[in-house]
């Protein structure tokens, strides 16, 4: 049996409202993109009740296209999907960094004990930097 991935706990709320209210990835990308709480959605849900309140995905994109003046987002992503891509990223940038320390700097300098002066990792004597601190 294939391990479960970790879905971060604030993350994990909009995937339980998404199927405890029966919304679609765009009703919750656009609840998401409009800074609504999913732990507050059944006080906005509760149409049967109150029948002048619009049911919660039509209440949702009602807002969303007042605000932002268009009916849906322009690219729909699920919250899965942003999940794996925040998780692709940050392994490329964690391979990237270990590649990097791995990898000696070729422009490193050392202090020749003999002269004072700084030699570079070839060889070459490296130009001595003149300023208020050096010795004359």
């Amino acid at each position: 049996m294939p391990k479960k991935s970790f879905v971060p706990q604030k993350e994990q709320a909009w995937i339980d409202a998404r199927k405890r209210y029966h919304l679609s990835h765009a009703q919750i990308q656009m609840a998401r993109e409009l800074g609504l709480n999913p732990k507050t959605f059944g006080a906005l849900a509760n149409h049967d009740q109150e029948p002048w309140k619009d049911p919660l995905p039509v209440f949702i994109e009602r807002i969303y296209f007042k605000r932002f003046g268009k009916a849906q987002p322009d690219t729909v992503r699920s919250v899965e999907q942003n999940l794996a891509a925040q998780r692709e990223k940050k392994e490329a940038r964690r391979r990237e960094r270990e590649s990097a320390a791995a990898q000696p700097a070729s422009d490193v300098t050392a202090q020749d004990p003999e002269s004072g002066a700084g030699v570079m990792a070839s060889g070459e004597a490296k130009e001595d930097d003149s300023g208020p601190w050096a010795e004359e």
